[in-house]
């Protein structure tokens, strides 16, 4: 499945902690120095990676490094022993398990915030360890891929990998855990729950769309390939991150283009570059809808199809607008927002903006104010301190106590089958 850089190594990585990586030098660095990624609270391993000498910041501030993002030169990553992972999810419990995908199983651990040891539930800090399920097609190529891309690859809209494990049949990754879990649970779930507000909603798009445009814009292009709600994760402030590179591979040289002649993904979102998936995405925000839903009336199972009628008609567009956000937006932002999803969605790929286009129009679209219900919702500069989903029509009372005590909250408990890495 994934596009990797050279070969594996034919014998076992040795048992040990360390620094190192299975990576060819086919990704080329745009610097020298390297950093890590520090912009939310859950990432806390700044200190033991900057400690060991691995890191440096040139003449660079780290936060202007933190903001643009860096490829590294090789992956800065820890090797764990089989036996660490498993003390560190308590051998692999149910009570530890998060979720599952195609490459196998996704279990929270626990390690010390410096050292990255393994240490007792409730001790350190939390990480995700996913598991190769040994009937996983997936399998090999899509761990190699994780760390040769994402093991390479410092960006704050980006997960971070922190370390793997292989011994015998045993292959492990080891990331920052996202406590929020994906975007597609936030958006898809049912029941009674607080749906995403709209400024939430196009913060959590600018966040992926800033990540897109590191990939495409770096010297080396990286085309993600995979683009989907579900590979879209969330911090406990709802900062969004890019997860899942098992698809990734490198763009053509000289810049010529994101397009590819082989369409890969997920049904419903793929297409020969990134920038049609993340229309599709920015459809589902709009509508809250799936791309694909075979439970909908018939005409209305390919969401794009359907919906994109309805797109370039004001007047028409809000009967496609999720009802669960009761008009909360300003139809002016919700209308241009169409417009961008429309060019992204183009037909001809040639026609459809870059990532950076797409991220700065975004960006525009989120300062606009109009009519509308949505008072609470705080502005952008405010998101790290405040942000959180509207509240439901039964809670809005309560909404402005809980803006105030935002610091306190604990994260939102995440089901198991609702992450994905």
């Amino acid at each position: 499945m994934g596009n990797c850089f050279g070969s594996v190594r034919s014998s076992p990585i040795p048992a040990s902690s360390g620094t190192s990586g299975p990576v060819s030098d086919n990704l080329k660095s745009n610097s020298g120095s390297t950093t890590t990624n520090t912009t939310n609270s859950e990432s806390k391993f700044s200190a033991a990676c900057s400690s060991n000498g691995q890191y440096s910041t040139s003449s660079q501030s780290t936060e202007e490094i933190e903001a643009n993002g860096r490829i590294l030169e090789a992956p800065n990553l820890r090797i764990f022993t089989f036996a660490e992972l498993r003390s560190a999810t308590k051998n692999f419990k149910p009570d530890s398990f998060l979720g599952e995908g195609g490459f196998g199983r996704v279990y929270k651990g626990w390690v010390d915030e410096k050292t990255l040891n393994p240490t007792k539930s409730g001790c350190g800090v939390v990480v995700a360890v996913k598991k190769l399920n040994s009937d996983s097609m997936q399998g090999l190529n899509e761990w190699q891929s994780e760390i040769n891309f994402l093991g390479r690859l410092s960006h704050p809209n980006l997960v971070r990998l922190l370390g793997y494990c292989w011994e015998d049949r045993e292959l492990l990754l080891v990331y920052e855990f996202m406590s929020k879990g994906s975007l597609e649970n936030h958006l898809f779930r049912k029941g009674v729950y607080q749906p995403l507000s709209w400024s939430l909603r196009l913060q959590i798009l600018i966040d992926a769309a800033r990540g897109l445009t590191f990939l495409h814009s770096s010297e080396k292009q990286v085309i993600y390939r995979d683009f989907k709600a579900s590979n879209i994760l969330l911090d406990s402030n709802f900062n969004a991150k890019i997860s899942d590179f098992g698809l990734a591979k490198n763009g053509p040289a000289g810049g010529e283009s994101h397009v590819t002649t082989r369409v890969l993904g997920t049904y419903g979102y793929a297409a020969p570059d990134d920038v049609y998936g993340f229309g599709v995405v920015l459809l589902e925000m709009m509508t809250g809808q799936r791309a694909l839903d075979t439970n909908r009336p018939s005409g209305q199972h390919n969401l794009v199809d359907w919906a994109r009628p309805f797109l370039s008609d004001r007047r028409k567009l809000v009967r496609i607008m999720d009802s669960r956000m009761e008009g909360q937006y300003p139809s002016k932002a919700a209308y241009q927002a169409a417009q961008l999803s429309l060019r992204c969605l183009a037909g001809d790929p040639k026609k459809r903006p870059s990532m950076q286009e797409v991220a700065e129009e975004l960006e525009k679209i989120a300062t606009l104010r109009g009519k509308t219900k949505d008072v609470n919702a705080p502005p952008a500069a405010e998101r790290h301190h405040n942000v959180r989903p509207t509240a439901t029509p039964q809670r809005h009372h309560n909404q402005h106590h809980h803006q105030h005590q935002h610091h306190q909250r604990r994260p939102s408990p995440i089901h198991p089958h609702q992450v994905a890495y």
